[in-house]
């Protein structure tokens, strides 16, 4: 059975696998057949020109469309430079006439002109207002679900289809060159870990497993957006080695009163469901909101774990196989205030929190003990209980100041943070002769328990300000992190006795000073560029009172950064940038504990951790502002590797740890573009390739990895009309390295469908999700003595439906979108 299991699985991938290549190269050649009607831009002939506005001032952005003369079909489109002016080079011959845009604005058409060899400079055109349409208009253009821009990839949530009713975690499974790791619970981002995640700007202070929790308990309808910022600037703080993923959370930005609700739920062996809503109000000088939600989830997480042990020319096997049934209870409140003193000056303040509330009811694992010749020696079976609380408040207040001189501008954001927690686990361990006869001698039932708490201080000062024919930015920010962890180790015999040798308790304190400066300016109008150096002081002080260990560490570090910006012609943009990068240990990473899942299987802290450092190169290519090309590298030293196993073989022990390798070197190649198939069928594609360098002496053996990986994604938008739209989407990663892990090849395809209802406030969602049920770990690890495979399913095929309604006021533009301060430290604050 379990084979039939295997080869499904396999066959499944491989037909999927065919199934995207094949759907891509189709498309492809169906995107280059209709990219062939117009008339294409292979000529000598150069039409430029330029638009102003009603105060005779340059209007900048504005659309200018390039049209055929003899049936008006779109040859080109581009956008009007800051300056209002535009240029269509390598122009066929022929006659032709420009349609010149803006939402509010008359439509402006030239005369028809024709084109040679000699270039056509064409009349100046104003732009006049259009007041009856500024009454009726209504915004019908919808964003695409990927969006390529030039410092960063935007994945527009709020309008995919198969997103609706899913969570944060499973939206960016679909992101292009991230890679979601449910086994081993992180994050990467083009194959590299060490990846900031932050919400609205500001960092979410945790762990990768607790981010993992957060992740998986945020429903996708509370976002707007997530952006993936590979190679952020000085501006930014140093920390990130694979770069930022930030995800904008819905907020309506109109004036008067307005709101929606959404509720959702879902099936998949389980059920879950979820409701949250949002409250806008602005008038006047005051603009307010409030957001709050619920989310429940029940689900269930299936290993089954195979591993060989030498020892004294030996050979131990372990069978194990975990059952778990898991729930989740997630609620959150945001709420935030602007005050407008003067239309230079604003002051804001913002409160969000959550509590979340999880736990295994129900978790058994089953493990059978062989010798070399596969004989029974001996059983046990462990009923394990894991759960744990958080909750959390955060608040900042934030003034924004314009002076009178354009482009001159300071800010400041002062933020408090606060996480408390706690996590138990109750392991009860029954053991098994080899003739199933109970050894009740043996019996083993432990338990322990981790409060912690985590305070996090920050403040941060930004200025801007115009030099020559650039911008000038400088900043300084200072932080302050303290955070107390006390594992309770406990045995029970007879009565609950403490175990002094595997209870800890872990302080930890940490300060860092930074300070930046960043000057972006231009050395002709087509080439520009920008320079910054960052500076962090850090002191950071690890205490395992337990113990009687301290670690106190105290370095600076410059941070330079370097961007290039070509502008070739109107069709072409190369981008060349450079930074320096630091990932300093999360906080409990650092923590000498160890938690336990059964008394042979264990996860261990490391408190000599280094932090690790990244050089980063990367190199962009906009074609037509749709096709985006990346080309990066980057150089890791003493890179953090999460999740390496190691060995007790003496007492058949294996544990997980953190630790330092050497060197990592990263190559990676990132293509995205749509294919406008049809006017009712648009499909966005994505494709990443990785090649990973690993080279590393560890435990006392030279360790060297080298692979190539890839991963790709493609989404069909189709509009049906009537108010019917649907979606088909789906993605693939090939086999690749989680450390010493070698994860077999994962992906999953989804469906959905889409109504708008309630004269367009209302909208139903139902989708399906993992169609084949294909998004599901097979891993291996051999390395040394180290002989394991793992194998992992969780439920990743869904059936959801939703219902989102609107209300109020959606007509009016509003009010300002902010971040705040505190964006370095929140992924470093809890521990797997």
């Amino acid at each position: 059975m379990e084979q039939l299991t295997h080869g499904t699985l396999n066959f499944q991938l491989l037909a999927m696998k065919i199934l995207m290549n094949l759907t891509a190269a189709l498309l492809l050649g169906s995107g280059f057949v209709h990219a062939q009607a117009p008339q294409p831009l292979t000529g000598k002939g150069k039409v430029t020109g330029a638009v102003l506005d009603e105060k005779s001032q340059p209007f900048p952005f504005v659309n200018i469309l390039l049209l055929q003369a003899k049936d008006s079909l779109l040859v080109k489109g581009i956008a009007a430079d800051e300056d209002g002016k535009y240029a269509f080079d390598q122009v066929a011959a022929g006659k032709y006439l420009t349609l010149i845009s803006m939402v509010g604005y008359q439509k402006a058409y030239s005369d028809p002109f024709n084109i040679k060899d000699a270039p056509v400079n064409l009349p100046t055109v104003t732009l006049k207002t259009d007041i009856k349409s500024l009454n009726e208009v209504t915004v019908v253009a919808k964003k695409p679900f990927i969006e390529q821009e030039i410092d960063r990839t935007v994945v527009n949530v709020e309008n995919s289809i198969v997103s609706a009713g899913a969570t944060a975690l499973e939206v960016l499974e679909r992101a292009p060159g991230v890679t979601v790791d449910q086994q081993n619970e992180q994050l990467k981002l083009r194959g590299k870990e060490g990846v900031i995640v932050q919400i609205d700007g500001k960092q979410t202070f945790l762990s990768q497993q607790e981010l993992i929790t957060l992740l998986r308990n945020t429903p996708s309808d509370n976002i707007e957006k997530i952006e993936l910022i590979t190679n952020p600037s000085a501006k930014y703080d140093a920390a990130g080695n694979s770069g930022i993923i930030n995800i904008k959370m819905k907020r309506n930005k109109n004036y008067g009163t307005n709101g929606n609700i959404n509720l959702g739920g879902a099936w998949a062996k389980y059920g879950r469901g979820n409701v949250n809503g949002t409250l806008n109000h602005r008038a006047g000088k005051v603009s307010s909101f409030i957001s709050a939600g619920a989310f429940y989830n029940k689900g269930f997480n299936n290993n089954d774990i195979y591993r060989t042990i030498p020892y004294e020319g030996k050979v131990t096997i372990f069978d194990q196989k975990t059952e778990r049934i898991n729930r989740s209870e997630y609620y959150n409140v945001r709420a935030g205030l602007d005050y407008f003193a003067t239309d230079k000056t604003t002051v804001g303040v913002l409160v969000s929190g959550f509590y979340n509330d999880w736990s295994n009811p129900f978790g058994q694992t089953n493990t059978r003990i062989l010798n070399e010749d596969l004989i029974l020696q001996r059983s046990f079976r462990t009923n394990v209980f894991n759960g744990g609380k958080m909750n959390n408040i955060s608040s900042n207040v934030n003034l924004k100041h314009q002076f009178n001189d354009k482009g001159k501008e300071l800010t400041f954001d002062l933020d408090y943070v606060h996480y408390g927690g706690k996590k138990e686990s109750n392991l009860d361990t029954r053991y098994f002769n080899a003739n199933g006869t109970p050894d009740d001698a043996a019996t083993e039932i432990v338990r322990n328990d981790m409060p912690s708490d985590i305070n996090i201080a920050m403040a941060k000062l930004d200025y801007t300000q115009p030099i020559g024919k650039g911008k000038f930015e400088t900043g300084l920010k200072s932080s302050f992190v303290t955070s107390d962890n006390d594992m309770v180790f406990e045995t029970f015999i007879d009565s609950w006795k403490l175990d002094p040798s595997r209870s800890n308790r872990f302080k930890y304190t940490e300060n860092v000073n930074a300070a930046y400066a960043n000057y972006a300016g231009a050395f002709s109008k087509k080439v520009k560029y920008q320079v910054g150096l960052r500076a962090e002081h850090t002191h950071s002080i690890g205490n395992s009172v337990t113990l009687n260990q301290k670690r106190d560490r105290n370095y600076v570090n410059l941070f330079p950064s370097v961007f290039l910006s070509n502008q070739l012609d109107t069709n072409n943009v190369i981008n060349l940038s450079y930074s320096r990068r630091i990932d300093r240990p999360n906080y409990q990473s650092l923590n000498p504990f160890e938690f336990y899942l059964d008394p042979y299987t264990f996860q261990r802290g490391n408190p000599n951790l280094r932090p690790q450092y990244t050089h980063s190169f990367q190199l962009v290519h906009v074609y037509k502002n749709a096709l985006n090309t990346t080309l990066a590298y980057s150089r890791i030293k003493d890179m953090i590797a999460d999740e390496l196993p190691q060995q007790i073989a003496s007492e058949n022990k294996t544990f997980v740890t953190s630790d330092n390798l050497d060197n990592q070197d990263n190559i990676s190649l990132t293509v995205s573009f749509p294919i406008p198939v049809t006017k009712w069928w648009q499909v966005q594609a994505n494709f990443t390739g990785v090649y990973n360098h690993y080279k590393s002496y560890y435990l006392e053996q030279q360790l060297e990895i080298k692979q190539v990986s890839w991963n790709m994604y493609a989404s069909n938008q189709f509009t049906i009309g009537k108010g019917w739209s649907a979606e088909l989407s789906g993605w693939y990663n090939s086999r690749q390295f989680y450390g010493l892990y070698a994860a077999h090849p994962m992906g999953m395809i989804n469906a959905g469908l889409q109504k708008n209802i309630l004269n367009k406030k209302g909208t139903i969602r139902l989708n399906v999700n993992d169609i084949f049920w294909t998004n599901r770990f097979n891993g291996t690890a051999v390395y040394k003595d180290i002989d394991f495979k793992v194998r992992s399913e969780w439920p990743s095929r869904q059936f959801r439906l939703t219902f989102t309604y609107n209300f109020g006021n959606q007509n009016v533009k509003g009010a300002r979108q902010r971040n705040t301060g505190s964006d370095d430290l929140q992924k470093r604050a809890g521990g797997n």
